[in-house]
């Protein structure tokens, strides 16, 4: 494909995202932009999550990871089944019966003002980074394959990209953000059936042998119990999954916003039933198309390695345009559908937990005031993003962003475990001095295990943040 053919295509593509976003963008009340009015069909609140859990990072690294992980990214995956069971019987009931809008209020109801004001900020810090690490894997590809040879420098691919997801969502936010990301997750999930097929038929493999072929593969190990000081072996892996469902959806206003604005709290679980489901089965379907891609790579001696091997295939292969056109389609789709619904819960998460729009101004301010932090956070992505072209050197985006998220959100996870498994107090004026020590001892510790005893934590330092912040509390505590 040429450079101008792919633009064609992004172009289209967005214009298809206008056209939803001018049939729901009928109100534009904070109501709508942070809540959908609470009228949104738990199905498509189901479907759509499953493109903004996936996003650019699963499109893109978990095919690349299998050369040298194998499948063992999907005792990860088994983990995350316990996760959102708790996130569907222990914290949706509980924000529901607070009426929640952001999630981080029940801090405030539960320590105190400065407690609220640490648990907000700590997920703005995450879902900023999140985001941006996102985005940046999906730019980056996009700026190779099309915007280099047109000329177009890295940082202005990231503000039109930026401005494009401004446009669509600036008004309805969530409302829009529900029915887009359907859109999205469908033509991400088409673009890896399409993609798998090209592969194993190349590969000579039909849909019955498929399947044989998986099982007798070295790379599709999942299960690894024989070094429990590896960070790949099962109990941390598991473990890890499981926290990380908890902290980065259960936890995260930016997943959790599309389940409060369900009808009631038994559509909201069903919407975590099924998506837990179908995510699993996503999951395992992506590291089934890394195994085909490294056998592929190998077989035409292809060098193409980690977050450059789906891309390197799908494009500079001989398979096809076909191939070619649905990954670019799956790729902006997985790069929309996460930024889209962070730049929303980013915007909803300062202009009421740090702003406190709600109490200070009246209606018509308070949308004025929220339209003006969605575009301080859509500049403050930019800045992010190019800022990673400088940082990012090597390994899996994935990876840097799961042990990354193990420091950010694991005081979080202390602040809700303490929170909810305790009736105790703290003095909340210490809160964010030992939520913010939290990641600095928890590196500390897990630098020193690694030196010493050879111990990985890998991204069970999510757990060793959430319980050092958890015993932080208890040290805080008041009668």
């Amino acid at each position: 494909m040429q450079p101008i053919h792919i633009a064609l295509l992004i172009a289209g593509y967005f214009g298809l995202l206008l056209l939803i976003s001018y049939v729901t963008n009928k109100g534009g009340s904070n109501a709508d932009f942070f809540k959908a009015g609470k009228q949104s069909p738990w199905y498509l609140v189901a479907f759509g999550m499953i493109g903004a859990s996936l996003s650019g990072v699963t499109f893109i690294s978990v095919p690349g990871w299998v050369e040298a992980s194998k499948f063992g990214y999907f005792q990860v995956v088994l983990g995350y089944t316990v996760g959102y069971a708790v996130i569907s019987l222990v914290l949706l009931p509980m924000y529901y019966r607070l009426n929640l809008t952001s999630i981080y209020t029940y801090l405030e109801g539960r320590f105190g003002k400065y407690s609220y004001k640490t648990g907000a900020s700590f997920f703005l810090l995450s879902r900023i980074v999140g985001a941006s690490f996102r985005l940046y894997l999906v730019a980056i590809v996009l700026q190779n394959l099309v915007f280099d040879s047109m000329g177009v420098p890295f940082w202005l691919t990231v503000t039109v990209t930026i401005l494009l997801i401004w446009l669509y969502t600036f008004k309805s936010g969530i409302k829009t953000i529900v029915w887009t990301d359907t859109l999205q997750t469908l033509f991400m999930l088409i673009s890896v059936g399409v993609a798998i097929y090209y592969v194993a038929t190349n590969l000579g493999l039909s849909t019955s042998n498929t399947f044989e072929y998986l099982e007798n593969s070295d790379l599709s190990q999942i299960f690894f119990f024989d070094d429990w000081k590896s960070g790949n072996y099962f109990i941390k892996q598991f473990l890890s999954g499981a926290f990380i469902a908890i902290v980065m959806t259960g936890l995260d206003q930016d997943m959790m916003q599309k389940n409060l604005s369900c009808r009631n709290l038994k559509d909201a679980q069903k919407n975590i039933f099924w998506f837990t489901i179908v995510l699993t089965i996503v999951n395992f379907i992506f590291l089934t198309l890394g195994l085909l891609l490294t056998a592929y790579a190998e077989q035409h001696g292809i060098d193409a390695h980690k977050d450059q091997l789906f891309s390197t295939i799908a494009v500079n292969s001989d398979l096809g345009i076909g191939i070619a056109v649905f990954f670019l389609l799956g790729l902006i789709a997985a790069a929309y559908s996460s930024a889209d619904s962070a730049l929303t819960a980013l915007t909803t998460s300062f202009s009421i937990d740090i702003l406190g729009i709600e109490t200070k101004y009246e209606p018509k301010k308070q949308i004025q005031v929220r339209k003006q932090v969605h575009i301080i956070m859509s500049l403050v992505l930019i800045a992010v993003i190019i800022s990673f072209n400088y940082i990012i050197a090597d390994a899996s985006v994935i990876a840097k962003l799961f042990t990354f998220a193990g420091y950010t959100y694991g005081p979080l996870l202390g602040l809700y475990a303490y929170g909810m498994l305790t009736d105790w107090k703290v003095k909340d004026l210490w809160v964010p001095l030992v939520a913010i020590a939290t990641p600095f001892l928890g590196y500390a510790i897990s630098f020193l295990c690694e030196a010493v005893f050879h111990f990985e934590f890998g991204f069970f330092i999510l757990i060793l943040n959430g319980a050092l912040t958890f015993l932080g509390l208890v040290l805080i505590r008041t009668k």
